[in-house]
C-alpha cells in the first residue's frame, strides 16, 4: 500500500496592517486635498481680480504657460495679457518653480516684473480701448509704469492726469513720454513740497500761539498764588485779579484773531487746490488732513472755552444771583415780615 502525499505547506505571507501608518497616509492625502483647493481657489481669485480667462477654464501652471506664450505679442493688449497671465502662473506655482517657467518662456525676470505690474496697474484697461490704442507699444506701457495709481486711474477713465493726455501719449516717442513723465512728477513733487510746507507753517504757528498761552496761562498761575499766600487784603487782591482778568482777555482776544488768519490761511491754500480741475490737482490727501486736524483743534478749543464758561457760572454767578434775589424787608416798606400776621 502506498504512502499518503504529505500535505502542502500554507507559503501565503501574512499580512500584518499598521493602522497608525494608514491613518497618517489617510491624513497626509486629506492635507494635500485641502491645499491644492486652497491653491486652487488663490488662482481663481487672482484670475478674476485681473481680468485672465484660465484657458479652458483649468488653473494647472502648464496650460497657463502655453496660454501666455500663445500671447507673446508685441501689442498692449498682449503685453497686459502676458502679464495677467504671469501674474496667475506665479500664484499657481510652487516655491522656486516660476523662475524656471520663465527660462523657458524666455522671459527674464525684471521683463516678467514689468509685465505683471502693468497688468496689475492698468487692470480696466480692457474696457477702455482708447487707452491701449494711445499707449501703443511694449515700450510707453513701460515708460507709464512711473504713474501711481491714482495717476493710471485717472487716465483710464478720464483721458488725463495733470498736463499729461491720452493724445500726448499717442503722438510722442518714447523719449518724449519719458520726458513728460519726468515733468509730470516733478510738478506733483513741488505741489506737494508746497502744500506740506503750508501745513507745517500752520503746526509751528499753532505751536507758537499754543506756547505763548501756556506761559501766560502758567504766569498767571503764579500770581495767583502769590497773592493768596502773602496776606495782601481783599481790595487789593481783587484789583490784581482785576488786572489780571482785563489782560488775559485781550490777550486771548489777540490769540483767538492769529487763529482765525490761520484758518484763512488754511482756506486759501486749500482753495487753491480744489479749485482746480480734479485732472490737475495735486495729491489732496495732505490737505484733507489738515482740515480735519483744524477741524477737530477747533473743536478742541470750543471745548475749552465751554469749560471756563462752566467754572464761571458754576462758581461766581450763584453768589451775583443770590445777591439780585434777596430783597431784605424793612417797616418802612409797608409790608409784613415773615410771621407777621
Amino acid at each position: 500500500m502506498g504512502r499518503k502525499p504529505a500535505p502542502r505547506a500554507d507559503l501565503t505571507p501574512t499580512v500584518i496592517v499598521d493602522d497608525a501608518a494608514v491613518a497618517e497616509g489617510h491624513a497626509a492625502l486629506t492635507e494635500l486635498a485641502t491645499i491644492e483647493r486652497q491653491q486652487e481657489s488663490a488662482v481663481r481669485q487672482l484670475a478674476a481680480r485681473v481680468g485672465y480667462a484660465l484657458p479652458a477654464d483649468c488653473t494647472d501652471p502648464d496650460l497657463i504657460q502655453r496660454d501666455i506664450a500663445a500671447n507673446m505679442r508685441r501689442s498692449v493688449e498682449a503685453c497686459l495679457e502676458v502679464g495677467r497671465g504671469l501674474a496667475v502662473l506665479k500664484q499657481a506655482c510652487a516655491h522656486g518653480e516660476f523662475l524656471t517657467r520663465l527660462d523657458v518662456l524666455g522671459i527674464e525676470t525684471r521683463i516678467a516684473q514689468r509685465f505683471i505690474l502693468s497688468a496689475l496697474k492698468f487692470s480696466n484697461a480692457a474696457t477702455s480701448p482708447h487707452l491701449t490704442k494711445a499707449i501703443g507699444s511694449q515700450s510707453k506701457l513701460f515708460e507709464l509704469l512711473v504713474l501711481d495709481d491714482e495717476q493710471a486711474e485717472e487716465l483710464e477713465q478720464t483721458g488725463q492726469t495733470g498736463n499729461l493726455t491720452l493724445d500726448d501719449v499717442a503722438s510722442m516717442s518714447v523719449k518724449e513720454l519719458r520726458e513728460a513723465l519726468r515733468k509730470e512728477r516733478d510738478t506733483r513733487k513741488t505741489e506737494k513740497e508746497k502744500l506740506e510746507a503750508a501745513h507745517k507753517a500752520a503746526i509751528q504757528a499753532k505751536e507758537h500761539l499754543m506756547a505763548k498761552v501756556r506761559e501766560r496761562a502758567n504766569q498767571a498761575e503764579e500770581r495767583i498764588a502769590k497773592l493768596e499766600s502773602t496776606g495782601i487784603p481783599v481790595d487789593e487782591r481783587l484789583n490784581a485779579l482785576t488786572g489780571d482778568v482785563n489782560n488775559l482777555g485781550k490777550k486771548a482776544d489777540d490769540a483767538l484773531i492769529l487763529v482765525e488768519r490761520i484758518i484763512e490761511a488754511i482756506d486759501h491754500v486749500v482753495s487753491e487746490i480744489f479749485d482746480k480741475p480734479a485732472d490737475e490737482r495735486p495729491d489732496t490727501k495732505g490737505a484733507i488732513a489738515l482740515i480735519q486736524r483744524t477741524r477737530d483743534q477747533g473743536f478742541r478749543l470750543a471745548s475749552t472755552v465751554g469749560r471756563i464758561q462752566a467754572m464761571v457760572d458754576n462758581c461766581l454767578v450763584p453768589q451775583i444771583e443770590a445777591q439780585e434775589m434777596y430783597v431784605p424787608y424793612t417797616a418802612e416798606d409797608g409790608k409784613p415780615l415773615d410771621g407777621d400776621a
